[in-house]
């Protein structure tokens, strides 16, 4: 589940992608059935079969429920001990994985690397969705950026005062200022009744 914090290796604030939690439950369940089906091996050898594939099935769940969480910021996406700029992408590349999510980053240097984040599919399609927005020198699935999401926001300019425009002329600011003066000696806006 993702959720805002101070992520590893980045100064400024940054949104953490932890793996769900179904996946330790779907673990504990597969290593359940994996004993079960090595108890009935014991009588039945045929049951080993069975009993071996889900203990494999298990140990690659389980080693998805213990990834790493993941922290993305507006300065770059930190795993485990590794930080990574924006500006360092070079290319982001999806696979046809989105349950668990499975993307390739291309760095500057050419080195590779495999990003795997076992979460809820809502949460995987957010992260490959900021991950793409935020690596603006990237190619995305070998589109340039510009094409997908246009030319990047630049930074912000100062703020500039708000321009004034003249709703009286001249005499009319003379005029409302006579009759405001006026109506202060007089003590009172409103005429007597």
């Amino acid at each position: 589940m993702a959720q805002s914090s101070t992520g590893p290796g980045l100064q400024s604030k940054a949104v953490r992608f932890a793996p769900a939690r179904s996946y330790l439950t779907a673990a504990a369940v597969a290593f359940g059935l994996a004993a079960f089906s090595g108890w009935i091996a014991l009588r039945w050898l045929p049951a080993a079969v069975p009993a071996i594939l889900l203990l494999m099935s298990a140990a690659a769940v389980l080693w998805l429920a213990l990834r790493p969480a993941i922290y993305v910021s507006d300065a770059g996406l930190s795993v485990e001990s590794a930080s990574i700029r924006w500006s360092e992408v070079r290319r982001v590349d999806q696979t046809g994985w989105v349950s668990p999510l499975v993307v390739y980053l291309t760095l500057c240097g050419g080195s590779r690397l495999r990003l795997v984040y076992p979460g809820e599919t809502e949460e995987s399609n957010r992260l490959l969705r900021m991950i793409q927005q935020r690596s603006t020198s990237a190619l995305i699935n070998g589109v340039p950026y510009r094409q997908i999401f246009g030319d990047p926001k630049p930074a912000q300019p100062a703020a500039q005062p708000a321009p004034k425009f003249r709703l009286l002329t001249e005499d009319d600011e003379v005029e409302v200022e006579r009759l405001y003066q006026k109506l202060r000696t007089a003590g009172r806006i409103d005429p007597e009744k």
